[in-house]
């Protein structure tokens, strides 16, 4: 079974890129377009890593972190917020919301999956790509 990574935003260009980038690594890739929908997602599929955006329209990423880390299905998977935030004080507001990494956009192709790698550092897995 492949390693899942659910990425939860509403951008297509972002969506498109990262997903794009992640299937040729070989992970298998959800994609959900809102907070809500990310949610119901991990319950079901129960991904490796969450991928999160913060700016999401309804919830933003900062209560979808928190809804995440409240759901004992997920709630020891690690969850990376993929923004554009990139104040002070955004970083800790992810952690502090549930996230366990940070990745600013836009992001570098070239570095971008060793970044998504560290992250899934320490999984289990049930073999498959990578």
């Amino acid at each position: 079974m492949k390693t899942t990574i659910l990425y939860i935003e509403d951008n297509e260009q972002n969506l498109y890129l990262v997903t794009f980038l992640l299937n040729a690594k070989g992970y298998r890739v959800l994609q959900a377009r809102d907070g809500r929908e990310g949610i119901e997602m991990a319950g079901l599929h129960r991904p490796d890593l969450i991928l999160l955006d913060i700016q999401l329209p309804g919830m933003d990423g900062y209560a979808t972190a928190k809804h995440l880390r409240s759901n004992q299905a997920v709630a020891d998977t690690p969850i990376v917020a993929l923004t554009s935030y990139a104040m002070a004080g955004d970083r800790e507001k992810a952690f502090e919301a549930g996230c366990t990494g940070y990745i600013e956009k836009p992001i570098n192709p070239g570095t971008f999956l060793a970044q998504v790698e560290e992250h899934l550092k320490g999984r289990a897995f049930d073999g498959g790509a990578p």
